[in-house]
C-alpha cells in the first residue's frame, strides 16, 4: 500500500518538474512556471484518478462500452473547461502581473476581452484540451503497462508453482521405486536410502518454498541424491561428479539442476545392463553457471519405445529456464546412439524473479 502511494507521489513530482521546465521556457522564470503548474495540477490529478480508478473499472472492465465513451467524453470536456477557467481566472492574470513588473506597458492579447470572450476563443479551447489530456493519458498508459506487467508476472508465478509441484511427486516416485527395488532384495542399504530421502524431502518441503535458494545448499541436495543412486547401483555404475568455481554468495531457483541428474540415472543408467556411467560437471565463473550431465545409453532395440514420462524432467527444466532466465540461458541436448548429453548454461544474476524480489525488498 505504502509502496503504491510512493509511486504515485513520484509520478506527480516528475510531472510537475517536466511541466515546470516546459512552461518555464516561455515565462519570466522557473519559479513563476512552478506556481502556474501547481495551480493547474489539481485538474490533472482529479482527471487521472477519475478515469483510472472509477470510469475504467466501472465500464471498461465490465465491457459497458457506450457508458465508457460517454463518460470519457464528459471527462475530456470538463477537464478542458476547468483547465481554461483556471487559466482565465487565476494563472493568466498572475503571469501578466509578473511580466508587468518588468514591463508595465506589456500587452497580452490572450487576455483581451471579457471573461466570456476569452472563454470562447477556439485556439485557447483547443490548447486547454491538449494540455489537460496529454499528461493524464500518459499516466493512464503507464497504468495499463503496469497492469499488463503485473498480470504477466502473476501468470509466470502461477506457472512456476505448477512446474515446481511437478518436480516433487516425480522425484518422490522415482526414489520410492529405488527403495522398493532394494527392499525386495532385503538390502542393508535400505536404511541409508531412507535417511537420505528424508533429508531431501525436508529440503523440498521447507526450503524450496522460496523463489531462490543458496547454490551451495542446492548442490548439497544433488550430492545426497547421487549418493542414493550409488547405493542402488553399487559397482555397476561408473560415476564422476566435479565442481569448479566458488559456490558461495550465489543463489539459484531450487531443484533446477536435479531433474537433469535424475533423468541421467533413470533413462540411462537404469536401462543399461553393464558398464553404465554418468558424468556430471558443474562450473561457475562469476555468476555464469555451466552444468553438464552426460550418461550412457542402452543399445537400441526394435522394442525400445520412448516413454512419454521420460521427458518430464527435461521439459520442466526448459520451461523454468524460459520463465526465469528468458534472455540469459542456454539448454543444449545431444542424443547420440550411445551417449546422452545435456548442457545448461545460465547467468544467475539475470534471474528474473530474483531481481524483482530484490527490487521489492529495496
Amino acid at each position: 500500500m505504502a509502496q503504491g502511494v510512493f509511486k504515485h507521489i513520484i509520478f506527480w513530482v516528475i510531472v510537475t518538474i517536466v511541466l515546470t521546465i516546459f512552461y518555464g521556457m516561455g515565462l519570466p522564470d522557473y519559479g513563476t512556471a512552478l506556481l502556474v503548474i501547481l495551480m493547474i495540477l489539481p485538474v490533472h490529478i482529479l482527471y487521472f484518478y477519475t478515469v483510472a480508478y472509477w470510469i475504467l473499472p466501472k465500464y471498461l472492465y465490465r465491457k459497458k462500452y457506450l457508458q465508457l465513451c460517454i463518460s470519457l467524453f464528459a471527462c475530456v470536456f470538463l477537464a478542458g473547461l476547468f483547465f481554461r477557467l483556471i487559466e482565465i481566472l487565476v494563472a493568466d492574470p498572475y503571469i501578466l502581473g509578473i511580466i508587468r513588473k518588468k514591463d508595465p506597458q506589456y500587452q497580452w492579447h490572450k487576455l483581451d476581452g471579457n471573461f466570456w470572450q476569452q472563454l470562447k476563443k477556439p485556439v485557447y479551447i483547443i490548447n486547454a484540451l491538449e494540455q489537460s489530456n496529454l499528461v493524464v493519458w500518459i499516466g493512464i498508459s503507464l497504468k495499463f503497462v503496469q497492469m499488463w506487467y503485473e498480470k504477466r508476472q502473476l501468470a509466470v508465478q502461477s506457472e512456476l508453482s505448477a512446474l515446481k509441484s511437478q518436480i516433487h511427486p516425480h522425484f518422490l516416485f522415482n526414489t520410492l521405486n529405488n527403495l522398493y527395488a532394494l527392499t525386495l532384495k532385503q538390502s542393508e542399504q535400505s536404511p541409508a536410502i531412507v535417511l537420505g530421502l528424508s533429508d531431501i524431502l525436508r529440503y523440498m518441503l521447507y526450503e524450496c518454498s522460496t523463489d531462490n535458494v543458496e547454490l551451495r545448499r542446492d548442490v548439497e541436495i544433488m550430492k545426497h541424491y547421487i549418493e542414493l543412486e550409488k547405493l542402488r547401483y553399487e559397482e555397476r555404475l561408473d560415476l564422476s561428479f566435479s565442481i569448479t568455481g566458488n559456490l558461495e554468495n550465489q543463489r539459484i531457483p531450487p531443484l533446477l539442476m536435479l531433474p537433469l541428474i535424475e533423468n541421467a540415472f533413470k533413462h540411462g543408467t537404469s536401462a543399461t545392463v553393464d558398464d553404465a556411467w554418468v558424468n556430471i560437471n558443474l562450473s561457475l565463473k562469476g555468476s555464469r553457471l555451466k552444468f553438464k550431465v552426460s550418461n550412457s545409453k542402452p543399445l537400441a532395440t526394435e522394442n525400445n519405445s520412448k516413454n512419454p514420462s521420460e521427458q518430464i524432467g527435461l521439459t520442466n527444466v526448459r520451461k523454468r529456464l524460459e520463465l526465469l532466465f528468458p534472455f540469459a540461458h542456454q539448454l543444449q541436448v545431444f542424443d547420440e546412439d550411445e551417449v546422452f548429453v545435456v548442457i545448461m548454461q545460465v547467468d544467475l544474476k539475470q534471474n528474473l524473479i530474483q531481481n524483482e524480489n530484490q527490487d521489492a525488498d529495496s
